[in-house]
């Protein structure tokens, strides 16, 4: 399935994947049989970015469905631009915190953040404000600005993309978490959950080379899925991407 054919995908099934599982989100997370009247997909609106995260994922069983006691955890948010907050750029700090926060809760060993980013890695984690609020939760922010930290991975049902390398600390972490910020994107159009995924990878231009909407669904391939994706949709970044970016905060649609 490429990702034109997701997005249709899940256009029509948008109503059903708030009760079910269904084919096209496969793609998005490591598989888990859901029992009862448990869903996997959950929206929240109305809120703090923390308060919503505690809310949605009451409403998916708590975080000890994702997380088990004991285990490795990477939490991969969009880090990107060297960019304040306010400007929402970035995954907002105080979800990525209280993502963190719960992982250590459930009982995680350690929780491990970065992003592969485009600016400079480490103007990008002090002013998102994600390190401060990443480590003052007890996460070890790592870099990712070296092709030592990756180890190549094929990917065998990848039409465009069919190999690449994937950074380390997603590859021995037993679980991570994908926390993408809704935006704009003026080569996707759309960023949220599957594009977030090129913040794993070293070598992202071959993506704007090679179809990038291709690889971007080709990326989604890969076998070491996050095991839960939380959309940061407090701020809208409504055109231009993350250059004199033009954004939006409804306090009646956070979400």
């Amino acid at each position: 399935m490429d990702r034109r054919d997701f997005l249709r995908a899940v256009a029509v099934a948008g109503t059903a994947m708030s009760i079910r599982r269904v084919g096209a989100m496969d793609i998005l997370t490591q598989h888990m049989d859901a029992a009862g009247d448990k869903v996997d997909l959950v929206a929240v609106m109305g809120g703090e970015p923390e308060e919503m995260f505690r809310s949605g994922i009451e409403k998916l069983g708590g975080i000890k469905q994702f997380v088990k006691a004991g285990q490795k955890v990477v939490v991969k948010p969009n880090i990107g631009w060297d960019r304040v907050p306010e400007l929402a750029g970035d995954s907002n700090p105080k979800l990525v915190a209280e993502i963190v926060k719960q992982c250590f809760a459930a009982g995680a060993k350690e929780v491990k953040v970065f992003d592969h980013t485009c600016d400079e890695w480490t103007k990008c984690y002090a002013n998102s404000g994600i390190k401060t609020a990443a480590e003052a939760a007890g996460a070890q922010m790592i870099p990712a600005h070296l092709e030592s930290y990756y180890r190549p991975v094929t990917l065998p049902h990848g039409k465009s993309l069919k190999e690449t390398k994937i950074h380390e600390a997603i590859l021995d972490a037993d679980v991570w978490i994908n926390v993408p910020v809704l935006k704009h994107h003026g080569g996707a159009n759309l960023s949220i959950s599957m594009k977030n995924l090129m913040g794993i990878v070293w070598n992202r231009r071959y993506f704007h080379s090679h179809d990038l909407q291709q690889c971007i669904a080709d990326i989604c391939t890969l076998e070491k899925k996050p095991m839960l994706n939380v959309v940061d949709a407090y701020r809208l970044m409504k055109t231009n991407e993350n250059h004199s970016a033009i954004f939006r905060q409804n306090p009646k649609r956070k979400t």
